[in-house]
């Protein structure tokens, strides 16, 4: 499918609700939402749950975080102080929650902006169209923007919004696009975050070498094509950009790490440390401390 868009602002939407955190539907495939972790469930027998793709991701280092977290709880105190300040007098536990999810409010907000645009995207790659009434403000120039990168790239879609399985490694995720591009085969995903990170590379690499692709429409299984590589199209209110990204054997490798990884942290690491075979003295562990 080559799509043709005639106008940036030419297309008629319907909303689609995000899926819930107790569970939902990832393009055709069953999810559910456990201990902060996404978990696909296989269709073919409604009993196997994998991680997906963005929880292993989940497990790479993301220091930056914690001082981002930081700088919004500062900043949100120091622009509603007036509040704030009144709010400790009243409940000092409120304005502790107040600030404390302060990040959580800002991220909350670029990711439904995020998942506006998608919805948008897809529609737009698949040729459909949509009336402008029916867009948010703040996504419009997201829009125009992808309109004009469909125009000039002419991309042409071979699966969009379809989710990967691995048999072999046990992972599983939903990815924005498989297209050729220049003549060559390339996993495609859109990007709307102010900056694109290097762990998309672990992201695309996880989507390339996936055993299969779950059809949402029929639920049959089909190989993942063979690709040349990956692209991330940055769509943001000033412009757009599409760049290569690296997901070769090489990365795929480092996204493996970080699935043992995962296994690690959702519970292999229980029970390595055994009960004390000798001790002395008057010892209190931390489990006895916090249960006294």
């Amino acid at each position: 499918m080559n799509p043709c868009v005639t106008s940036p602002f030419d297309y008629a939407i319907t909303p689609v609700s995000a899926s819930n955190d107790t569970g939902g539907h990832v393009a055709g495939v069953s999810t559910i939402k456990r201990g902060g972790s996404r978990f696909y469930i296989n269709p073919e027998d409604g009993a196997i749950k994998v991680p997906g793709v963005t929880s292993v991701g989940g497990m790479l280092p993301k220091d930056y975080l914690t001082f981002w977290a930081a700088k919004e709880a500062a900043e949100a105190a120091v622009n509603n102080w007036d509040i704030v300040s009144e709010l400790c007098k009243r409940d000092p536990k409120g304005a502790t929650d107040y600030l404390k999810n302060a990040h959580r409010r800002k991220s909350g907000a670029a990711s439904d902006l995020g998942t506006a645009a998608h919805d948008i995207f897809e529609r737009l790659a698949r040729g459909e169209t949509v009336n402008p009434r029916h867009v948010h403000t703040d996504v419009k120039p997201h829009v125009r923007w992808f309109s004009e990168f469909l125009q000039e790239v002419q991309p042409e879609f071979l699966y969009l919004e379809e989710t990967v399985w691995s048999d072999t490694h046990q992972y599983a995720g939903s990815f924005d696009a498989i297209a050729v591009v220049d003549g060559e085969t390339v996993i495609l995903d859109w990007k709307t975050s102010k900056s694109i990170y290097d762990s998309v590379a672990l992201q695309l690499s996880a989507y390339r070498y996936a055993d299969r692709i779950i059809l949402a429409e029929s639920g049959e299984s089909v190989p993942v094509p063979e690709m040349a590589g990956g692209a991330a199209l940055h769509v943001r209110p000033e412009g757009w950009a599409l760049h290569p990204i690296q997901c070769d054997e090489e990365v795929f490798g480092t996204f493996k790490h970080l699935r043992g990884v995962f296994n690690w942290e959702s519970g292999g690491k229980r029970g390595v440390v055994g009960k004390p075979i000798a001790s002395g003295g008057e010892f209190v562990t931390g489990t006895q401390r916090r249960a006294a």
